[in-house]
C-alpha cells in the first residue's frame, strides 16, 4: 500500500528502514494530535476575535442582501460564538492540517519528492482559500440574494440565525474543498487511479457534468449565475489535467 513502507529509491539501503503496520498507527496517531492541536489554536485565536468575525465577516452577507436575521432560541447566539470560533478555527488551522497529513504519506514519495512538501502544503492552503474567497464573493450573494427575493410579496422572509450561519458556513468549506480538484488529481494520479490522458479523453463529460452541477447549485435560473459558477470549475478541471500531467512526469 501506499503509506505502509517507504520508497527504495534515491536513498542508500542504509537509510532506508521499513515501517510496521503498528509504527504507522503510531504516526497517523500523533499526525492526528498535532492537528488537533492546530485547530484548537486556531479557535482561541477565533475566539478573541469573534465579535468582528460575526458582525464586520459573516453578517455583511446578510445586510447587503437585505436579510432579516432572528435568534429563536434561549442562548442560541452563545452557542453560535461558539460554532463560529470552531469552524473558523478549523479553517486557520487548515496549513497545519495539510502539513501534517502530507508529513503522513511522506514515506511512500521519493527522497527528490520530499524536498516539494512545503510547496505542495502552499499550493493545497491557495486552493482552499481560493474556494473560501470565491465563495464569500461570488456564490454567497446569488444565494442569499435569490432566499431573500424568492416567494410571495405577502410573506416575510426572515431568517433564522442557525439556519443562516449553517448556509454560510457549508458554502464556504464545501467551495473550499472543491477548489482542492488540483491537488485531489496530482494525489490520485501519484497512485496510478488517473492520468492527463484519461481526464482528457472525458473532458467533454466533464464539461458536460459541471454545467449540470452549476445549474443545480446555482439559485434560480439565471444563466449568467451559472456561467459564474461553472468557469471556475472548468478552470480547475483545465489546471487538474495539468497537474496530473507534471506528477505523471515526475514519477516516469
Amino acid at each position: 500500500m501506499l503509506f505502509l513502507k517507504k520508497r527504495k529509491t534515491d536513498k542508500p539501503a542504509s537509510d532506508e528502514a521499513e515501517m510496521s503496520f503498528l509504527e504507522h498507527l503510531e504516526e497517523l496517531r500523533w499526525r492526528i494530535i498535532y492537528s488537533l492541536i492546530g485547530i484548537v489554536i486556531g479557535t482561541i485565536i477565533a475566539w478573541i476575535f469573534v465579535d468582528y468575525l460575526i458582525d464586520g465577516i459573516l453578517l455583511r452577507p446578510a445586510k447587503q442582501a437585505n436579510i432579516h436575521l432572528q435568534n429563536l432560541k434561549p442562548f442560541g447566539q452563545l452557542f453560535l460564538y461558539f460554532q463560529v470560533a470552531i469552524i473558523v478555527g478549523f479553517i486557520l488551522s487548515i496549513p497545519n492540517f495539510f502539513y501534517q497529513m502530507w508529513k503522513f504519506i511522506s514515506p511512500a514519495l521519493r527522497a527528490n519528492e520530499k524536498k516539494y512538501i512545503t510547496s505542495i502544503v502552499a499550493f493545497t492552503t491557495f486552493c482552499f482559500f481560493s474556494g473560501v474567497v470565491f465563495a464569500y464573493f461570488v456564490m454567497l450573494p446569488l444565494t442569499l440574494k435569490f432566499a431573500a427575493q424568492f416567494g410571495s410579496a405577502n410573506i416575510e422572509n426572515n431568517f433564522a440565525i442557525d439556519e443562516y450561519f449553517s448556509i454560510i458556513l457549508s458554502v464556504i468549506l464545501g467551495a473550499g474543498l472543491v477548489f482542492e480538484l488540483p491537488m485531489l488529481s496530482f494525489f490520485l494520479s501519484k497512485i496510478g487511479i488517473i492520468n492527463a490522458g484519461l481526464m482528457k479523453k472525458y473532458r467533454r463529460h466533464a464539461i458536460v457534468t459541471i454545467m449540470i452541477l452549476a445549474a443545480i447549485l446555482t439559485p434560480g435560473t439565471d444563466p449568467v449565475s451559472q456561467i459564474i459558477l461553472a468557469v471556475p470549475l472548468v478552470f480547475l478541471y483545465e489546471i487538474s489535467i495539468f497537474v496530473a500531467k507534471i506528477s505523471q512526469k515526475k514519477s516516469e
